[in-house]
């Protein structure tokens, strides 16, 4: 059952014969010594600064994957910033205690927005005569809700992350914006 091979001994130059077997025990327990190795170098501890390297990479990694999804929520809402006036979301308000937050804090999730303009927004809506319910629920809402930044975020965090902290978000701008008007004295 052996079959005989012949090798060439380098230092020589004449022919040993060796069996498969042989040949396989010399292997298996050449492999078995790399695995060894690379396990123990593994297992080695990272220096700090080679882990912060590594997290760093990682991280940048990560950045750029996702770069072209930001890119593009960042220009869908200037292209939805430009082109929906101010004035469109006040003709929306019916001055309706039941009906306006809801309106508002649905509104607010679709066209999401950043804290910071939040404040002008809200501004401009109160003096065009909206209740200050309704536009504490589309301020809430615009801020915490993300329609247009769903996919991105689904990619990043995991689609049922961001699907409970959407629809969570969403009614909880309903409690916020309720508990903003009893604080303030103000009238629903």
């Amino acid at each position: 059952d052996q079959v005989l091979l012949m090798k060439k001994n380098p230092r020589n130059n004449t022919s040993i014969k060796q069996s498969t077997k042989e040949l396989q025990s010399k292997q298996s327990f050449s492999s078995a010594n790399q695995s060894k190795k690379s396990l123990v170098n593994q297992s080695q501890p990272h220096s700090k600064k080679q882990e912060f390297v590594m997290a760093v990479k990682k991280s940048l990694r990560a950045l750029w994957q996702a770069f072209p999804m930001v890119l593009g929520i960042i220009v869908l809402l200037g292209l939805i910033k430009v082109f929906v006036p101010p004035t469109f979301f006040s003709s929306l308000f019916q001055n309706n205690v039941f009906l306006d937050p809801f309106i508002g804090a649905t509104f607010g999730s679709i066209l999401a927005g950043n804290p910071v303009t939040s404040y002008i927004f809200g501004g401009s809506l109160m003096h065009q005569g909206v209740s200050m319910l309704a536009i504490t629920a589309f301020l809430v809402a615009w801020v915490t809700v993300g329609v247009v930044s769903f996919p991105a975020e689904a990619m990043l965090l995991g689609r049922r992350f961001a699907i409970v902290r959407n629809i969570s978000s969403y009614f909880s701008s309903f409690i916020v914006a309720i508990l903003v008007v009893l604080l303030l004295g103000g009238v629903f």
